[in-house]
């Protein structure tokens, strides 16, 4: 499963790779070799943008907007065989894992956990706690959505997208579960990034589990895969070895990469003075006026 994963990962772009010497710049002002998109697994970073959209319209309506969810997510699982096999990886992984039987609930958090929670609630026939960003939360099941409370220690698994540093669980998803009563037991992602999450939950008193997660053995694989060639992976095997010191030696022998970006597109220059302004890698120490 890990192997079919990761070529749907690579295929779908949901991992993209740089050129060794054009690291992606991170809104950050940061740069580094790769990006994770994990929802493209939906199918194509086309059609996950696509139901982006479709979502941001559904929200005006957050009583009608699960069943529209719903909906379009399992039209997708039936005609999509990238996305039904990450919906069925995520299950598989649950009815291996877990108890299905001491699962009561299944959360998902705006935006990007919606392209996955709601199949999984769907396939193991569990009621599905929507969470939203300004903290309230509607719970769906069989067609129907009600204000979701007075639970009474329900235990909930929350589906997520990717997990970095957990900062959403920690800001508003557990918060959230908490008030209604019930209790997030458990997490699970399709991708961790190694992060941190892992040990933010357990602060949480969440158990993290992961289909994937970014380390070396991805990246590999990859490599013998022909998604990415020898110098793309040993730019990456450094940076998830020492981020701030990969990107400091990159910068320093590409002196012209910087410079670039400051008379590039707008976004890229933007970027760019972020990471001079922050004094990022140490670039005051090298960098030409």
């Amino acid at each position: 499963m890990n192997r079919l994963l990761i070529d749907c990962l690579f295929q779908t772009n949901a991992i993209r790779v740089c050129p060794k010497d054009k690291p992606f710049w991170y809104t950050s002002g940061k740069i580094g070799p790769y990006y994770v998109n994990t929802h493209f697994l939906f199918g194509s970073e086309k059609k996950a943008n696509a139901f982006l959209a479709d979502i941001d319209r559904l929200l005006d309506d957050k009583f009608s907007c699960s069943g529209e969810i719903h909906r379009i997510t399992r039209k997708n699982y039936k005609t999509d065989e990238i996305y039904k096999g990450t919906i069925d990886a995520l299950v598989n992984y649950i009815k291996e894992h877990f108890k299905a039987d001491e699962i009561d609930l299944i959360s998902g958090g705006e935006r990007r956990d919606w392209f996955f929670s709601f199949m999984v609630a769907d396939i193991l026939d569990k009621p599905h706690i929507t969470l939203f960003k300004d903290l309230s939360a509607i719970v769906y099941k069989d067609g129907k959505s009600e204000a979701a409370g007075n639970y009474n220690g329900e235990k909930v698994l929350h589906i997520a997208d990717l997990i970095t540093t957990a900062s959403s669980y920690e800001r508003a998803w557990v918060p959230v579960v908490n008030n209604l009563g019930a209790v997030v037991k458990w997490s699970l992602v399709v991708v961790d990034r190694l992060q941190g999450g892992e040990e933010v939950l357990a602060r949480l008193g969440v158990e993290s589990h992961a289909l994937a997660a970014i380390d070396p053995q991805v990246f590999m694989k990859a490599k013998d895969s022909g998604y990415i060639d020898e110098s793309q992976l040993k730019l990456v095997l450094d940076y998830i070895k020492d981020p701030e010191n990969s990107m400091e030696e990159f910068l320093k022998n590409n002196p012209d990469f910087i410079s670039e970006a400051l008379i590039g597109d707008e976004k890229t220059a933007q970027r760019a003075r972020l990471l001079i302004e922050n004094d990022f890698y140490n670039v005051s120490t090298f960098i030409k006026n």
